[in-house]
């Protein structure tokens, strides 16, 4: 259920405040792989179902920080990118196609210094959450790209790269709603992708100016 958001506050000012509350990439894998320990998960609620997300997208994002490559080509690109920017991401530890894209999110990070990423829990700040829906929805990851001087949002994308969008687009208006079948299915699809659409989406977005 989507929260009433404060409309006394501007998108701004709730950017402002939320983005201290960030911590980085690091700290967020490490946070998974304690709960992972633990039998749980991030967010409100502790299902089997979620505890065992989160334990799968563990293993992937681990797979994904030892074996994901950005070709010379988009690292040239993404080394171009002159103008300071915090990512700010909004996640939980059993999203799926949060686990297939923050790895790449945190490579192309890595490679440009003007880009500083931070990680958020959706389900802690919903009035930021709420600014960002997708489809009227709670969807996640998503991620908001902000310019460091002006503190104005430049950009947000998410939750899925274009390719995987129309995949569910097409699934859902066909079906009515995704199956665990095309769950399964689109899964594989990211791993046979190896993050390339990612990249692609989110060094357009990067270029916005």
């Amino acid at each position: 259920m989507i929260e009433e958001t404060n409309i006394s506050k501007t998108t701004f000012e709730i950017v402002k405040e939320s983005l201290p509350k960030g911590i980085s990439y690091e700290e967020y894998r490490s946070k998974v792989s304690a709960l992972v320990a633990l039998k749980q998960s991030t967010g409100i609620f502790q299902t089997d179902n979620l505890i065992n997300y989160t334990l799968l997208n563990d293993k992937r994002m681990k797979r994904l920080d030892k074996t994901l490559k950005i070709s010379e080509e988009d690292t040239i690109e993404i080394k171009k990118i002159d103008r300071k920017v915090t990512w700010l991401v909004l996640t939980e530890s059993w999203c799926g196609d949060a686990a297939q894209t923050m790895p790449i999110m945190n490579k192309i990070a890595k490679l440009n210094s003007n880009i500083d990423f931070k990680v958020l829990q959706r389900d802690e700040n919903l009035e930021l959450m709420n600014r960002f829906l997708y489809n009227n929805s709670l969807s996640i990851p998503k991620l908001i790209m902000v310019d460091d001087i002006t503190g104005e949002v430049i950009n947000d994308w998410g939750p899925r790269p274009t390719v995987a969008t129309k995949m569910v687009n097409d699934f859902k208006e066909e079906h009515g709603s995704l199956t665990p079948e095309f769950k399964q299915d689109l899964q594989m699809w990211y791993t046979k992708d190896k993050g390339q659409n990612t990249i692609k989406d989110l060094l357009a977005s990067l270029l916005l100016k």
